[in-house]
């Protein structure tokens, strides 16, 4: 069975990714195609790219990442790019990524959608096969008061959509990864 990481984007205070990990998960874990899991970047503790005496971190990072045949990135939108920790998270495996397929939901006040773009570039240059399907969340609208998430039921088709796409890229990538 194939495993798909569900990777929240932020470790901000006041988050929201949690919520929105959390919605995805329970909608991907009643297809019973894959096992499913959330894999907090804040958990991790993650030094930034180049510090030393942080090997331990990162070990505990790769092997999660090689565990893993796709992933469901949840990245907000914050100056027009994904997060901070996100791109750190990224920069600091390389071959761990590769040849995987990944779907991105984001969520801003444009449903973060110049995130994922930007998300999109990084992806490719570490050979991770991004899908179509996008699922967009607005700040405005999928969120009371901007902090709870309430999404709106039309979401839920695009969510089915990119998760079939993420099985069915993740288990053909499989051989190259052999």
């Amino acid at each position: 069975m194939l495993k798909i990481g569900i990777i929240l984007g932020s470790t901000r205070p006041g988050r929201v990714s949690p919520q929105v990990g959390n919605w995805v998960k329970e909608i991907a874990d009643k297809r019973g195609d894959a096992s499913y899991e959330i894999v907090d970047i804040a958990d991790y503790k993650l030094p930034f790219f180049g510090d030393a005496g942080s090997e331990e971190q990162i070990k505990n990072w790769t092997e999660k990442l090689n565990s893993l045949d796709g992933y469901i990135f949840i990245t907000p939108e914050y100056n027009h790019s994904i997060t901070g920790a996100l791109k750190n998270a990224l920069d600091l495996a390389r071959e761990e990524w590769n040849n995987k397929a990944a779907g991105i939901i984001s969520y801003g006040s444009t449903g973060g959608a110049r995130a994922a773009e930007h998300l999109r570039g990084i992806l490719g240059e570490l050979l991770v096969a991004d899908v179509k399907a996008h699922p967009t969340l607005s700040i405005f609208t999928d969120f009371e008061n901007y902090s709870t998430f309430k999404p709106a039921e039309l979401h839920l088709n695009n969510i089915k959509l990119m998760l079939d796409q993420v099985i069915a890229w993740s288990g053909a990538l499989q051989t190259l990864r052999k």
